[in-house]
């Protein structure tokens, strides 16, 4: 979701999408050390997303505004795909021939997942919660992205988020928690 009262995570938005174009303008003539190194900021800031939207605005989302518990189930399996990316890009070799058509695949998923979430369902959720609570959320969702609330959490992943967890976490990044939809079932996933 976007920043301001009506936009809380435009700012990390705009960076990830910022490092997406500087690897599109780069990638084919960048060594391969330093890829590594804007990739894995990619991995880091899109986790930092995932986990702000996963524990905070989804589930907030599904409770107050039930029309779109389908939206949500669906950019949650959008994640999914996303961090199956992520998970293969945070262990290949930059020199991997597969490399940089896999960033160029994140990029697009990433890309489609945002505009379907702002074209399709997020006015909706505009409309519904009103200038206040989304002020509310957006807070909530600051805090949430800072380091300090990621530690806290590090344990309690869903089983996808378990399954990459070993392979993740090499190089420093916020942990996430599993996102615990209405009714309890865990149904987030680990980027990186």
């Amino acid at each position: 979701m976007p920043d301001g009262p009506n936009r809380p995570a435009e700012g990390r938005s705009q960076k990830v999408k910022r490092l997406f174009r500087e690897f599109e303008k780069t990638h084919k003539t960048a060594m391969d050390a330093d890829k590594r190194v804007l990739v894995d900021q990619i991995l880091h800031e899109l986790t930092a997303h995932a986990f702000i939207e996963e524990t905070i605005f989804y589930p907030s989302v599904r409770a107050e505004v039930p029309d779109t518990a389908e939206h949500v189930l669906e950019s949650v399996e959008e994640h999914h795909v996303v961090a199956w990316l992520c998970s293969e890009l945070k262990t290949l070799d930059p020199g991997e021939e597969t490399f940089d058509a896999k960033v160029t695949v994140l990029i697009e998923n990433v890309e489609h997942h945002v505009e379907a979430e702002e074209n399709e369902w997020f006015p909706q959720v505009r409309k519904a919660l009103g200038r206040k609570r989304l002020t509310e959320l957006g807070e909530q969702m600051q805090a949430a992205s800072r380091p300090r609330q990621h530690p806290a959490f590090s344990e309690r992943l869903s089983p996808t988020a378990a399954a990459v967890k070993a392979e993740t976490w090499a190089r420093p990044a916020p942990s996430r928690p599993a996102v615990r939809a209405p009714g309890g079932a865990a149904s987030a996933v680990r980027f990186v």
